[in-house]
């Protein structure tokens, strides 16, 4: 029967003694072993699977498959042999801890504003939850946050009670159950009613605290991101350290970086502008000389490094400036080569017959339509050999 599982009866079990009745592979070839009674939980209901060891070997994964609690090992242990089962205890309390403050949160949402919890997820930073609902103000967070953490204060016992079908209706749950049979509920008296085959601490208490990290849409609905217990203080110590050295780094007091950094957006915002200024310039000269050189009303040209944004806006300049010339432009790097070919208004050469013989010998993608066209791919031959051509396309 479940509750007779020792991490039911007392999720507190850091090591045990058990013996092991089957020992075989699964369907990927991992060695997993049954035991007459186990500790470990599986992964099941939001909360992931315990570690630790079985007579000091590894255990990667606890599933439960159709009711049979499988423990995949790194290596064998044998059939019909005693064992010491120890729990990764760190990993087993914070699982306790951030199910147990999942509980309290979602039960604060319902208590507060009557916004249900539709999935949750227990990940190994983060936790999320997803309410049914399209907004959620920061005010309302503000509230969640405040009742859930007083709720936690309070210190108030968390009971577990399995019970019948029959006898649900005693009790005032969050949501419906789609289980029967062997029914488990996870009980903070006064405040929360809920059917879970978690892991949980015997009281609020020792959850800590909990803090709501942001919130985002995800598929017309709210997702919560936060933490609970030690995570909390996880997340503090990484974001100390994170606003500490952006504080050394822009020289200021920690107070003063939020204004220093819109200081310093603004100025990269400016400097940005005024060198696409100062570069629109540049290619506007470059074009003037291009046209100098043209060669029976084509214009081409070859550099290195350059972007493909470089190039069309290069092109359009010429084209824009002389409305009967045609465009070739090539850029080549260490392993790539990009093209753009352009024409004036007055030419009537279609621009697509260029990148349709380019591109399959570069093996590359591209698009464009008659009056302009670009691509890249491999250098697999040189720039000037690609421009040639291109050159040669035309006719």
């Amino acid at each position: 029967m479940l509750r007779e599982r020792l991490y039911y009866l007392d999720p507190y079990h850091k090591t045990f003694n058990t013996r092991v009745i089957e020992e075989s592979h699964d369907l990927e070839g991992n060695i997993y072993v049954v035991l007459e009674n186990t500790a470990f939980y599986p992964t099941g209901g939001g909360q992931p699977y315990d570690t630790g060891t079985l007579n000091g070997v590894q255990v990667l994964n606890v599933e439960d498959i159709d009711g049979e609690i499988r423990h995949i090992l790194a290596e064998s242990l044998g059939t019909d042999v005693e064992v010491k089962g120890v729990i990764n205890w760190k990993r087993r309390f914070d699982h306790m801890q951030q199910h147990a403050g999942q509980h309290i949160l979602s039960a604060a949402f319902v208590e507060l504003y009557g916004f249900p919890t539709i999935s949750f997820h227990l990940g190994r930073e983060v936790l999320t939850i997803d309410l049914d609902t399209e907004d959620v103000s920061p005010e309302q967070l503000h509230a969640v946050e405040k009742l859930a953490n007083d709720i936690i204060l309070e210190n108030r016992v968390i009971e577990t009670k399995w019970v019948t079908e029959d006898e649900l209706e005693q009790y005032s749950l969050r949501k419906k159950l789609a289980v029967t049979g062997e029914i488990r509920l996870v009980i903070i008296p006064g405040f929360d009613y809920n059917g879970c085959g978690g892991t949980h601490p015997s009281s609020t208490g020792q959850v800590g605290g909990i803090k709501i990290l942001a919130t985002e849409k995800h598929r017309g609905k709210i997702r919560v991101h936060f933490v609970c217990g030690d995570r909390v203080l996880q997340q503090l110590h990484q974001k100390n350290h994170i606003l500490s050295e952006t504080s050394k780094l822009l020289s200021v007091p920690e107070d003063g970086v939020i204004e220093a950094t819109q200081k310093l957006l603004e100025t990269n915002h400016a400097l940005v502008k005024s060198l696409n200024e100062k570069e629109e310039q540049l290619l506007t000269f470059e074009a003037k000389d291009l046209l100098h050189i043209r060669n029976q009303g084509i214009v081409k040209a070859l550099y290195s490094g350059r972007t493909i944004q470089q190039l069309q806006k290069l092109a359009r300049l010429l084209v824009a400036e002389a409305e009967d010339v045609i465009v070739l432009l090539v850029a080549e790097s260490e392993d790539r080569l990009q093209f753009v070919a352009a024409r004036g208004s007055s030419v009537e050469k279609s621009m697509k017959q260029v990148s349709i013989t380019a591109l399959p010998l570069i093996d590359g993608k591209g698009g464009g339509n008659d009056a302009f066209v670009q691509g890249g791919g491999q250098r697999i031959m040189t720039g000037t050999e690609l421009l040639k051509v291109m050159e040669d396309s035309l006719g």
